[in-house]
């Protein structure tokens, strides 16, 4: 019986060192986060409405739920694990459970409108805050990377560097809107 025991806690501490070993490799998000200066970026680019809101925004596990268009995500995101990258599990759930999830959420839902614009051969993500809404007039440009050390090259509509500034992260945006700044 002294055996089995010792076998089965054996077993569980190495699932969770193999889980740990998984998590450094599967559902990692490396990204970096930039204001955008100028207007340039926006000519020909087609954006996709998004509705957000986070059931938890503690720092070290924060639970995000979208409607992007019509479909529904919900995405659990952890501590950061280098500069900059984090944990990040995505899932897709259906339209009706995304809208019950949200009226759940702290409010008020962010609300901006997402475009995607390939320049030298890399794909920016670029979010613009929807206007008449408390981050109006806040545009952020992300790039996510292969590695920390990948070298950028930043388009001319690039402005200031924001990664790991809290006050831009979409969490922390429905506490401390950028309209208050």
């Amino acid at each position: 019986m002294k055996l089995m025991k010792k076998l089965m806690t054996f077993s569980v501490y190495i699932m969770l060192y193999l889980a740990t070993i998984c998590a450094a490799y599967a559902g990692t998000e490396i990204e970096r986060k930039f204001l955008v200066a100028t207007s340039e970026w926006k000519e020909g680019a087609v954006g996709v409405f998004y509705l957000q809101g986070f059931l938890s925004t503690d720092k070290d596990r924060v639970v995000r739920i979208r409607l992007v268009g019509d479909k529904g995500e919900l995405t659990v995101k952890g501590r950061k694990t280098g500069k900059f990258t984090k944990l990040e599990f995505n899932y897709a759930i259906s339209r009706e459970d995304a809208l019950v999830l949200l009226s759940l959420c702290k409010q008020p839902l962010i609300e901006k409108t997402r475009y995607k614009v390939v320049v030298a051969g890399a794909e920016w993500v670029i979010d613009d805050f929807t206007a008449g809404s408390a981050n109006q007039g806040l545009v952020v440009a992300e790039i996510e990377l292969e590695s920390e050390d990948q070298r950028v090259i930043l388009p001319d509509w690039i402005g200031k560097e924001v990664t790991g500034d809290i006050r831009y992260s979409n969490f922390s945006l429905i506490t401390n809107p950028y309209s208050t700044w």
